[in-house]
């Protein structure tokens, strides 16, 4: 049975096709004409119409009854991406933090009250983290954006925090407001923060915030790994290694310059 739709109204036709291309962007794809329209909340008639549009425009394609994202769309993000300073000044700094920690790598950006993977670097191993880019998470329990939140002034901290009941990812996911602070502190004592399984069960990462030239958080690196490889004392051991790579592209964010993060024989 198909889920109906009730279209928000006084939305014009940009704010359904923007968020039509933000539903046919997110991770799974290949997606089904019901589900896109349902993300959208958008009329299955409506959904198909526009959809259409964007078959013949490049956007999208489509193919077996399912849609995803076309060359047209994925050549503008790699054009966007390739101009950008997260294209110029991240994929260094991730891939050297990649090699000398031996686990999943990422960076994420802001966006609203949630977190945006934007480049992801993987090991070589038989496991993959669910993390995708284009992944979003929330600010108040994943490591990344828990290290941006640990560098929003207080205000804006409460705002996220304080403006209604949090829920709880898993089982171990912090909801408490003042809980989640006391974890933010881990920034301030270490330059990075440890989170286990507040966001996905089994996964555990260490994250550090990442500043721009003018001192604002912009972003956050964050290394992942499961909990019975990636262990507490291992976490700690590889913290001081994710502070510096973001602290190696604060410093690229800048001054437009990108140095590597400094090896750690300590670290294998």
């Amino acid at each position: 049975m198909e889920r109906a739709v009730n279209e928000p109204s006084g939305r014009g036709a940009l704010e359904k096709a923007l968020a039509l291309l933000t539903a046919l962007a997110a991770p799974g794809g290949p997606h089904r004409l019901a589900d896109l329209a349902h993300a959208a909340e958008l009329a299955k008639p409506t959904a198909h119409r526009m959809l259409r549009t964007l078959v013949e425009s490049g956007f999208a394609r489509t193919g077996g009854g399912t849609y995803q994202v076309g060359p047209h769309l994925l050549g503008m993000a790699a054009a966007a991406l390739a101009s950008s300073r997260e294209g110029r000044f991240v994929r260094p700094v991730l891939e050297d933090l990649q090699r000398q920690a031996g686990h999943t790598v990422h960076y994420a950006a802001r966006s609203g009250d949630s977190a945006v993977y934007l480049d992801t670097v993987e090991p070589r191993q038989a496991y993959r983290m669910a993390s995708r880019v284009g992944t979003e998470v929330p600010l108040y329990c994943s490591a990344v954006g828990r290290a941006i939140l640990a560098g929003l002034p207080a205000s804006e901290v409460a705002a996220i925090l304080d403006a209604g009941p949090l829920s709880a990812r898993t089982p171990y996911t912090t909801t408490d407001p003042d809980e989640i602070r006391a974890a933010l502190a881990q920034v301030d004592e270490r330059g990075y923060l440890v989170e286990d399984e507040q966001n996905e069960v089994d996964v555990r990462s260490v994250a550090a915030p990442v500043i721009d030239g003018v001192g604002a958080v912009v972003g956050a690196i964050c290394v992942s790994g499961l909990t019975f490889v990636l262990n507490r004392e291992s976490a700690h051991m590889i913290g001081p290694l994710v502070r510096d790579a973001a602290a190696a592209l604060s410093a690229a964010f800048g001054s437009g310059t990108v140095r590597a993060v400094e090896d750690d024989e300590h670290v294998r």
